[in-house]
Parts: structure tokens; C-alpha cells; sequence
């Protein structure tokens, strides 16, 4: 059941991020040849009006075939007949959609069990924490140059940069006040400030679009921090996950709570579906070659030249693109499978 779940979830994303494609081209007028989930060959398909819609055997990704690789392809309704920032807008359109269906799920969770704002909760007795002057009921508003919103941004700042001295600022009583901490580290090798949560706030309405927000935004950051760690060599490639490692983990999610019923898979599903959605949407807009992010680095120049790079030259790079992601993608799946024994 498991598994089935983690397919049906991973492909679900999948389709929410070619919808956004799909509906940015037809809003410019855009033909679309085929809509498909999945990759390899095609197990069920529906001719619409004008689109194929379809699913494919593997359910590892999707696509929204609009001919934008075809150097002829500037007839009424073609992809390259449009203008440039209406090519944009439905590149673009894929990661936004990717990041808009993790605010509808963040604000269900928030609105669902409420929001961790950054309170102080507890002191530990002999940390850095408590020789810095922190209180239990101090709000922790900045780390650094990092505004805070949720109690997890402490935690999260604090592990990917282990042994820093940090500048924290802080209200008391209405007061803002500020300190120098420096982690000490643990037994376990880890640095640490010292502190704990405070008791999770209930959300109306309006607390829960704005910490809907900021649960998007910190799934974000922690993204974009982790794809920092590796580009840097501070982790390896042997520690990314593919589709293989995200039905893993979706399994083991559900087996740990199935025990407590249903609501208890749903709440971590939809936790694990924010995370997914936002670290696609971020992935998706990485300038590499055959992503949407490197089909908007030559849309952007073309908008600054004012000319289209040749497209043979963009297709020879966008194909080298994708060689080197099928070979990535290879790798990262052994490595899953490696781990699952």
C-alpha cells in the first residue's frame, strides 16, 4: 500500500507541475501535441481536441510537448511563434505551480495543527543558550542576517552551519534585545544552542495563508541550503535520493502511522508532499541544460539580445543536458537501491 501511494503521490506533483505548463500555453495560445505522465511507453492514452493526453509506464516524471525543440516550428500556435516573455511565463510556469500547490498543502497543515513560532520553550541548564542570558518565552526574530519565522528555522540555520558563532536577536516583554551565541558541541559530535520549542499556535484564517507561506519558504531555503552543501563537497552524491528513495521513504511514512489511523497517514503525507513539491519546483529552476530552468537562461538572453540563440545550438545543449541528468539519475537510483540493502 505503501508504494502505491508513493507513486500515486510522486506522479500527482508530477501532474500538478506539466498542468501549470500546459495552462500557461493555452492561455498564450499555445498548441500542445501531447500531455503525459510518466516516461517510456505509453499504457493509456486519449485523443482530445487537440492534445494526446497520456500515461506511461514509468512513474518518474511527465511531459507537456508543445514542439518547443523544433527549429520549424513557428506556424500559428507553435511554441516559437509566441513572444518571449509569453515563452517565459509557461516555462516559468511549471516550478510556480510546483510552489503553489505546497502553499494549498502548507496552509492545510497550519490551518490543520497550527504553526511553531519561534518561541523559546526551555532552557538546557549549562548551554550555550543559557550563558548567552536566552529565557524560556524569548521570540527569536533574526539569526544573523536571517529573519525567523518558524521555530524549525533555528534548528535548521544552526545544523548547516555546525561551530558558527551566531548573532541572535530576540524579543522580550516587547523589548528587542540581541546576543552572541556559540554552540557547544555534543556527544554526539554535533554543535548545539541549547533551546526548545514552545507550544504550537493555533491558526485562523489569516495564520494560516501567512505560516502557509513560511512553511513553503523554509522548505525552500532548506533545499537551496542542501544543493549549497553539495555543490561545496560538504555532502556527496551518495546522499541524494531519486524516485526509488522517495517510494522508500514514502513507505516507511506510511507504515509508521498507519497504526494511528488514517489522519495520521494523511498529516504526514501532506508534510512530505510540501517537501516534494517545493524541492521539484527549486530543482526545476536550477539553470541546467533540458530543465526548465535552463530553457529560461536562453529564453532570458534572447530577451536581452533580442534575437533567438540558434536552435540548433540550444538543442545540442539541452541534449547534452539531458544525457548527463539520465546519467545522474542512474547513479542516484543505485545508490537507493544500494540503501534499501
Amino acid at each position: 500500500m505503501g508504494i502505491i501511494l508513493a507513486l500515486l503521490l510522486f506522479s500527482f506533483i508530477v501532474f500538478f507541475h506539466e498542468l501549470g505548463h500546459f495552462l500557461l500555453a493555452r492561455k498564450n495560445g499555445i498548441y500542445v501535441e501531447e500531455f503525459c505522465i510518466g516516461m517510456g511507453p505509453t499504457v493509456i492514452k486519449k485523443q482530445g481536441k487537440e492534445t494526446v493526453y497520456a500515461i506511461r509506464l514509468l512513474p518518474i516524471g511527465g511531459a507537456c510537448m508543445m514542439g518547443e525543440d523544433d527549429a520549424d516550428n513557428t506556424g500559428e500556435g507553435n511554441f516559437n511563434s509566441k513572444s518571449v516573455w509569453a515563452r517565459i511565463s509557461v516555462i516559468a510556469a511549471g516550478p510556480v505551480f510546483n510552489f503553489i500547490l505546497a502553499f494549498i498543502f502548507s496552509v492545510i497543515v497550519v490551518a490543520w495543527v497550527g504553526y511553531d513560532k519561534p518561541f523559546v520553550g526551555g532552557v538546557i541548564e549549562g548551554s550555550a543558550a543559557e550563558e548567552a542570558g536566552l529565557l524560556e518565552g524569548d521570540l527569536i526574530t533574526k539569526i544573523n542576517d536571517k529573519k525567523i519565522n518558524l521555530f524549525r528555522e533555528i534548528s535548521v540555520y544552526n545544523q548547516f552551519h555546525q561551530g558558527e558563532e551566531i548573532i541572535i536577536q530576540y524579543e522580550r516583554d516587547g523589548k528587542k534585545q540581541e546576543t552572541a551565541v556559540t554552540p557547544k558541541q555534543g556527544e554526539d559530535g554535533m554543535y548545539m544552542i541549547g533551546i526548545s520549542a514552545g507550544r504550537s499556535q493555533n491558526a485562523n484564517a489569516f495564520t494560516a495563508l501567512r505560516y502557509g507561506a513560511y512553511e513553503v519558504k523554509y522548505w525552500i531555503d532548506v533545499t537551496v541550503e542542501s544543493l549549497k552543501m553539495l555543490f561545496t563537497g560538504k555532502i556527496g552524491i551518495s546522499q541524494m535520493s531519486g524516485p526509488v528513495g522517495i517510494v522508500d521513504v514514502v513507505d516507511e511514512t506510511y507504515q509508521a502511522n498507519r497504526q494511528y489511523g488514517v489522519s495520521s497517514v494523511v498529516f504526514s503525507l501532506l508534510n512530505l508532499s510540501i517537501l516534494l513539491s517545493a524541492n521539484l519546483g527549486v530543482m526545476n529552476l536550477l539553470p541546467i541544460p533540458a530543465l526548465d530552468g535552463g530553457r529560461l537562461v536562453f529564453l532570458l538572453l534572447e530577451a536581452v539580445r533580442g534575437k533567438r540563440v540558434p536552435p540548433e545550438k540550444e538543442g545540442m545543449v539541452h541534449l547534452v543536458g539531458l544525457i548527463a541528468l539520465f546519467g545522474l539519475m542512474i547513479l542516484v537510483m543505485f545508490n537507493d537501491i544500494q540503501r534499501l540493502f
